[in-house]
């Protein structure tokens, strides 16, 4: 090969920008790496630049380079300057050189374009790509999923999940997205459900595994009153999660829809699958019924045109990361983890009622909060104001940091625009089918039994402070623990198993010369005394005191009195001998001790 003739090719203007794209870019991707390096974290525009924009730019400039060279081939072969076919002779050192060149530049970039290639594929997936550099768009949601329990887990992993299929399908509608993100066309608030979203047994079941759902859970829901105190009450249900499998238990619970025993099928009449008239259930026997809402006429031919959807995980725990908190459940949630003082007065209605406001902007809304809680406050309650100044200072940080991650005015996104189908309270959620409405030909309905997801076990009116709230459901020993008894762990008593008899000699062993013809409670009545309790004779030095109740003079003194806990043990006698409270004496022994208006209020 001539000398300077593959120099000769390369200086057509074609490969010359080329070339200096190549160089350009080349340069320009290891210089954002290292600028990525001494960030020490990763930035959605310079991940943008560092992993499609150079690298096109890279690739776009190397085809230019022989692209440009046979176009300068073919001119110089017309003029006769070249044979039409290049000759190659190894034996010539140059030739040799140029193609050692050539093959080590092209393995040199090939490892570069292969690292970024795939360092591009994992950046198209962070959370950063999805989040951030949309953040115009993506803003509320984006906002949602920090604060969701799934904040750990990338948006990838939900709405693409493993496999290149899916992958490729992803990045083909993100086009179109890019394309509305750039010349504004997208909607607002970007509506749900999901089109095509990936079902559920191929993105959430890779985590949770619903062959092992069984058994309920505990749930703890706390409520602030909009009174003066902010009163609290709890109320403490038994959520019946239940399972789907029959190999892990019963199929029975919220989880009984899961598709795996059964099958469920429903028809939605609007596009946020809202208002649900037709439903058809395929249990594990393989049986199967169809139900429809009694309240809406529908013939086959529109039953036909419903969006027909399997049910799966989505179908309830729609928005599983996404969550846009009302304000009420916002600040109640507030003030059980003690970001809002529940001294200030009547903080839980003013917090909701400048949430509900309508904001033009998150400007607006800063300014709106910040004005009518320190009004308030300011106006109604003059004295309090100065010693309370800083709390209220607090608390108004703390609403504006509810309305910013809850509220969205320039997406017209809130607590409104994506309803939420876990539970029943803001919108129908289990009440879309399980509202009494659904009726099979046969004559059966899906019943609305609460009892089906739920058992409320208890409920409290009255919790002091948002430290008690979160403690006040505790274990409740079958045996009354006290002194050094509530110091023991459970193991010290339990190591011999759970089911142990009410008794002191369970631990203790009883003394050789102790008579032991009843009970150690029959005199002992106090735990972990030595010596029985105050005799009775203390206060009854004789028996002819008491009522003239036969019973009473063969009967032990604490066949009806407990010597500890006086007060409520009289109350609980009396009752006992005087079912009648007409028929109480008034002037008997129990007035002696206490009023008879206590007695029959006892009664």
């Amino acid at each position: 090969m001539p000398n300077g003739r593959v120099r000769g090719l390369m200086r057509h203007p074609v490969s010359v920008v080329g070339g200096a794209l190549a160089f350009f870019s080349f340069f320009s991707i290891l210089s954002m790496f290292l600028i990525e390096a001494i960030l020490g974290k990763a930035n959605p525009y310079i991940g943008v630049f560092t992993y499609m924009v150079y690298p096109g730019l890279l690739i776009f400039g190397l085809v230019l380079i022989p692209i440009g060279a046979l176009l300068e081939r073919r001119r110089r072969v017309r003029k006769g300057e070249l044979p039409p076919y290049p000759r190659i002779d190894l034996n010539n050192p140059r030739a040799r050189a140029v193609l050692f060149l050539v093959v080590f530049s092209s393995l040199i970039l090939m490892g570069l374009i292969s690292t970024v290639s795939y360092r591009a594929y994992h950046f198209t997936d962070s959370v950063a790509f999805c989040g951030e550099l949309c953040r115009s768009v993506m803003e509320p949601e984006y906002t949602a999923y920090q604060e969701s329990p799934h904040a750990r887990v990338t948006c990838a992993e939900c709405h693409v999940g493993p496999g290149a299929g899916w992958f490729v399908r992803s990045k083909l509608s993100g086009a179109y997205q890019i394309y509305s993100v750039l010349f504004k066309k997208y909607p607002r608030p970007v509506p749900t459900p999901v089109e095509n979203l990936r079902p559920a047994q191929e993105t959430c079941e890779q985590c949770h595994w619903p062959e092992k759902f069984f058994g309920a859970q505990l749930k703890v829901i706390t409520r602030f009153s909009h009174d003066e105190d902010n009163s609290a009450r709890q109320v403490r249900t038994l959520i019946r999660t239940g399972g789907g499998s029959p190999t892990t238990g019963i199929t029975a619970g919220i989880h009984w829809h899961m598709n795996i025993a059964n099958e469920i099928w429903y028809g939605a009449a609007d596009p946020k699958r809202q208002k649900i008239p037709w439903v058809r259930m395929k249990d594990s026997q393989g049986r199967v019924s169809e139900y429809f809402d009694r309240t809406v006429s529908l013939t086959p031919e529109q039953i036909a045109k419903l969006e027909i959807r399997r049910m799966d995980c989505m179908d309830c725990h729609n928005r599983p990361s996404h969550i846009f908190r009302d304000p009420d459940s916002a600040v109640d949630l507030a003030l059980l983890a003690g970001r809002i003082d529940r001294s200030l007065p009547y903080i839980k209605r003013e917090a909701v009622r400048v949430l509900s406001q309508s904001y033009s902007s998150k400007e607006k809304a800063r300014e709106g909060i910040a004005t009518g809680l320190d009004s308030f406050y300011v106006t109604r309650y003059p004295k309090l104001y100065p010693r309370k100044r800083e709390a209220i200072k607090k608390v108004v940080a703390e609403v504006q940091r509810i309305y910013q991650t809850n509220m969205f005015p320039e997406m017209n996104v809130d607590w409104r625009t994506h309803p939420d189908n876990i539970g029943h309270t803001l919108y129908p959620g289990c009440f879309r089918c399980h509202e009494g409405n659904h009726v099979s030909r046969d004559g059966k309905t899906i019943r609305r039994d609460c009892q089906l997801c739920h058992t409320i076990i208890g409920q409290e009116t009255k919790v002091p402070s948002p430290t008690e709230v979160a403690v006040v459901e505790k274990f409740n020993h079958p045996w009354p623990l006290r002194g050094k008894h509530l110091e023991l762990s459970c193991n010290q008593c339990h190591w011999r198993g759970r089911g142990l008899i009410g008794e002191c000699t369970t631990c203790h062993a009883r003394p050789a010369d102790a008579p032991m013809a009843f009970p150690c409670a029959q005199c002992h009545q106090k735990e972990q005394s030595v010596k029985p309790v105050t005799a009775c004779v203390a206060c009854h030095p004789s028996r002819t005191e008491l009522h003239l109740k036969p019973t009473h003079a063969a009967a032990e003194c604490t066949g009806c009195h407990v010597p500890h806990e006086w007060k409520a043990a009289r109350r609980e006698v009396c009752v006992t001998c005087h079912q009648d409270k007409v028929a109480h004496n008034p002037q008997g022994i129990c007035r002696d001790c206490h009023a008879f208006r206590q007695v029959a209020k006892a009664g």
